[in-house]
């Protein structure tokens, strides 16, 4: 029977690993990291994903960067990881069945390691029946259409197929497009597998539309923001829509270096030592100039409505 005391959903984070300049883990750095995502209103943590550079770790790594978070967090939300990144099942087995015991709420299957020539749905069942098999019953599961090294997005029949399955709780859905994530709701609204957007140009749409929370790269920067446009959205919708504009636009920077640019952010904040990255070794200031002003435009924006929620929220308190 699956255990799922604790549904994965809302503002989920796929978390950076902090590094100290010489490219090893920075345990304090991520216990920093990992304090930052509570206090700014994160409701679950997806730990051990492609923000967390998974396919530059070892094994032995994002096995201990699982079991770290757990630790850290301490039952106050929900932690998922992913993090099998093997070129077959034999060696994906191995992981999974690794990252299975580090005591995380929801294991997460990347779609395109279960099919890697992209040749259909009866590949996926296949290797999703392998390996499930080889994991605990009551251990919740997830899906996630990584793009990297390339997009292998769920047909509407696939997705069916998983909803059926009570053991899938999770789908980090990465289509980008809303009206798929439209249907997706439609596909999976009388299941438990919770469909959460990851495009940030569509979130707020996403969320009027049902899906839950955001699970996107810029949670990284600002995931108080998208919790309060989650969450009082629909209340104050002139002022959501704006916020949410400015969301749209500060995502759009993702291209410049990331993850390296949500370190640099970090790093500036005082939240880690070093912006390291093992997947991103140029100097992305000088390889994308302006990129200064740039993160400091995200910076005050962030700031100014963070002022302006706390304003919203204090005449509540009075009225």
């Amino acid at each position: 029977m699956i255990n799922q005391s604790r549904p994965i959903k809302g503002v989920i984070p796929v978390m950076l690993t902090a590094f100290d300049e010489s490219g090893a883990i920075d345990w304090t750095g991520q216990q920093c990291l990992t304090d930052w995502y509570l206090r700014h209103g994160c409701e679950s943590l997806f730990a051990v994903c492609q923000s967390s550079e998974m396919l530059q770790l070892g094994l032995d790594e994002r096995i201990k960067l699982a079991e770290f978070t757990v630790d850290i967090v301490d039952n106050r939300v929900p932690v998922m990881a992913s993090g099998h990144i093997g070129k077959n099942l034999d060696e994906q087995r191995a992981e999974l069945i690794g990252m299975a015991s580090t005591g995380i709420d929801c294991l997460v299957f990347v779609t395109n390691r279960l099919d890697p020539k992209n040749e259909g749905a009866e590949k996926l069942f296949r290797s999703v029946e392998v390996l499930k098999n080889e994991l605990p019953d009551d251990l919740p599961l997830g899906l996630y259409e990584c793009p990297v090294p390339f997009r292998r997005l769920l047909t509407d029949e696939e997705i069916t197929h998983f909803a059926a399955d009570p053991r899938f709780v999770f789908l980090k859905d990465v289509s980008c497009d809303l009206e798929t994530v439209r249907r997706r709701l439609e596909l999976t609204k009388n299941s438990g597998l919770v469909v959460s957007n990851a495009n940030a140009a569509i979130a707020f749409d996403a969320m009027n539309s049902g899906a839950s929370g955001f699970c996107g790269v810029f949670n990284n920067f600002h995931p108080d923001l998208y919790r309060w446009l989650q969450d009082e959205g629909g209340i104050h919708t002139e002022f959501a829509d704006e916020l949410s504009r400015f969301l749209v636009l500060a995502a759009a920077t993702e291209g410049m270096g990331y993850p390296k640019l949500a370190k640099l952010f970090h790093h500036r904040q005082g939240t880690i030592r070093s912006a390291f990255s093992r997947a991103v070794s140029d100097d992305i200031y000088e390889k994308y100039w302006g990129l200064d002003p740039i993160l400091k435009n995200i910076e005050e924006g962030t700031a100014y409505y963070r002022k302006r929620i706390k304003y919203l929220q204090e005449a509540q308190c009075l009225s």
